[in-house]
C-alpha cells in the first residue's frame, strides 16, 4: 500500500504561454514546422547564434588570468554595472550618473523582480504598478508573485491595429497619484508599436505631472532600430527630465546570452545622498533570493563592453541582426500585399515582433494547419522567419483569413 502523499491534491500549473508554446512546438514531428512563438534571435538558416564579438571576448576570459570561479560580489563587479550604465544611459551617466545605483540581476526578469520586491517592501501598501495592455505575461506573473498590485492600462487598439494614445493617457490620468507606470523602452513586447517621440513627450509630462514612478523595461536596446543610442533615446530623457525611476536591463536579446541570463537593474534617485542605502536594500533582497549572480556571462559582457575594438563589432553585429529582422518585416508585409492583404501596422511596428491582428481561432488554424507555432494573440518573433518560410507563413495567412472568413 502506497504512502499518502503531502503533495497528492497539488494541482498542475498551466504552462506558461511562451515556454509552453514551445514544448507543443517540440513534440510536433512535422518536418515542416516553423517556430515564431519564442522570441529568439535566429539566422536566416533557423539556427542560434552567437556573436563573434561574445566568442572573442570568451577567449579572453578563458585566458588572460583576469577572471575566475569565485562569487560575485553581492550586487556584481563594478566595471560590468557600470558599463553597462554606459549602454543604457548614454550621455546621462556624465550628468546624472552619481545618482544611479545599479547592479547586476539575473537577467531582465530577476532585474524585474528585484525591483518589484522593492515596490513591496518599500512603498506604500496600497502602490499599484500599472502594466500595458497588452504586454510580456510575465511582467503580471512577477508582479503577482512580489506581492504587488497590478492594474492595466490601455496601449494597442486591436481594432485599429495601432497605439491607443487616447486610452493610455486617460488610464494613466486615471490612477491615483505616486504609481508606477511599467514603460517598454523601444520595440514593444508583444505589439512592436512604439510610441513617436511626440507621444513620449506626451506620456513624460503626464507622469510628472502625476507624481507617477516610471519603472523601464529594456529588452531589446539595439533590436529596434539598429542603434542603441536611439533606441534609449525616451529612457534619457526621463533622466534629464530628473525622474525618479527603475530601469530593468537584459543582455539576452542584444548579446545573444540567453542562457547567461545577463541584466542590471538600475534605480535612479533624486538625492546623491540616499545612493548608499538604496545599494544596501537592493543587495539584501538580492542575498535572500540567490546570493549573488552568474559570474561568466557578467565578464564576456563587461570585457565587450570595455573594449574599444570589441564594442565596435558589437554595434555592427547588433546593426545586422535589427536588419534581417527589418528585412523579414518587409518581405512579410510585400508577400501578403502580393496576396491581396494589406497589412500597413506590420511597417509602422518596429523589432523582434509583430502583433500580426490574427484572432485565437485563425491562430490555432496556422498552428493545427500549418504547423506555424504563434503566441494565442497573434504575435510573431520575425526572427524566426527566413526568405524561404515568409511565402509559406504569407500562404498560411491567407488560408486562416479565408476559412474564418467563410464561416462568418
Amino acid at each position: 500500500m502506497s504512502k499518502a502523499s503531502l503533495f497528492s491534491e497539488l494541482p498542475e500549473a498551466p504552462l506558461d504561454p511562451i515556454l509552453g508554446l514551445n514544448q507543443q512546438f517540440l513534440a510536433d514531428p512535422s518536418p515542416n514546422k516553423i517556430n515564431l512563438g519564442v522570441g529568439a534571435y535566429r539566422t536566416e538558416e533557423g539556427k542560434p547564434l552567437i556573436l563573434n564579438c561574445v566568442k572573442k571576448a570568451e577567449e579572453i576570459v578563458d585566458n588572460s588570468g583576469k577572471f575566475n570561479k569565485e562569487y560575485l560580489p553581492i550586487d556584481g563587479p563594478a566595471d560590468f554595472y557600470n558599463a553597462s550604465q554606459k549602454t543604457l544611459f548614454g550621455d546621462t551617466v556624465a550628468t546624472h550618473g552619481d545618482k544611479f545605483v545599479s547592479v547586476q540581476a539575473l537577467s531582465g526578469t530577476g532585474a524585474l523582480r528585484i525591483g518589484m520586491e522593492f515596490v513591496k517592501k518599500f512603498f506604500p501598501k496600497d502602490t499599484t504598478v500599472y502594466i500595458s495592455d497588452p504586454t510580456w505575461p510575465n511582467h503580471k506573473n512577477i508582479c503577482t508573485a512580489a506581492g504587488v498590485p497590478w492594474k492595466n492600462y490601455r496601449y494597442y487598439s486591436r481594432q485599429k491595429n495601432a497605439l491607443d494614445m487616447a486610452g493610455l493617457l486617460e488610464d494613466i490620468s486615471a490612477a491615483p497619484d505616486r504609481s508606477i507606470i511599467l514603460l517598454h523602452v523601444c520595440a514593444h513586447n508583444p505589439t512592436g508599436m512604439d510610441p513617436t517621440p511626440d507621444q513620449w513627450n506626451d506620456i513624460a509630462n503626464l507622469i510628472q505631472k502625476k507624481n507617477h514612478i516610471p519603472f523601464f523595461d529594456c529588452a531589446y536596446q539595439g533590436f529596434a532600430s539598429g542603434d542603441l543610442d536611439r533606441d534609449a533615446e525616451p529612457l534619457k530623457d526621463f533622466v534629464r527630465r530628473g525622474f525618479e525611476l527603475f530601469v530593468a536591463q537584459s543582455f539576452a536579446k542584444n548579446f545573444g546570452l540567453y542562457g547567461e541570463r545577463v541584466g542590471t537593474l538600475t534605480v535612479v534617485t533624486a538625492q546623491t545622498q540616499t545612493v548608499k542605502a538604496l545599494r544596501s536594500q537592493l543587495k539584501s533582497i538580492i542575498r535572500a533570493n540567490y546570493s549573488s549572480p552568474p559570474a561568466h556571462g557578467a565578464y564576456v559582457t563587461q570585457v565587450v563592453l570595455t573594449d574599444e575594438k570589441l564594442l565596435r563589432e558589437w554595434k555592427e553585429e547588433l546593426k545586422g541582426m535589427a536588419g534581417r529582422i527589418l528585412d523579414m518585416r518587409v518581405k512579410l508585409y510585400e508577400a501578403l500585399k502580393q496576396r491581396g492583404i494589406h497589412w500597413e501596422h506590420v511597417m509602422k511596428q518596429i523589432g523582434m515582433f509583430s502583433y500580426t491582428g490574427l484572432n485565437p481561432e485563425q491562430v490555432q488554424i496556422l498552428i493545427q494547419k500549418h504547423h506555424i507555432y504563434l503566441t494565442g494573440d497573434g504575435r510573431i518573433s520575425l526572427a524566426g522567419l527566413s526568405t524561404r518560410t515568409v511565402p509559406i507563413l504569407a500562404d498560411a495567412i491567407v488560408d486562416a483569413l479565408t476559412l474564418t472568413t467563410q464561416k462568418l
